[in-house]
């Protein structure tokens, strides 16, 4: 499974890791990668859910959306 997420607020390399730890965090996922300038996330793993995904963004004070 993969998923790709719009995630806004990030400006540096500190935001960059933060978005990417917490991502890594979420139970079922294997891959996490932030493209800083293009404000994106690409997960992967099995059995993920994008509400998960989006609130673990959230708790680190930024916002993420399904990427249209």
């Amino acid at each position: 499974m993969n998923i790709e997420l719009n995630v806004s607020g990030m400006t540096c390399g500190h935001c960059k890791a933060a978005v990417e730890s917490a991502l890594k965090s979420v139970a079922g996922v294997t891959a996490a990668e932030v493209d800083l300038a293009g404000g994106k996330a690409k997960i992967s793993g099995e059995g993920v859910q994008l509400e998960l995904l989006v609130a673990a963004i959230a708790e680190e004070g930024y916002s993420a959306s399904a990427a249209q």
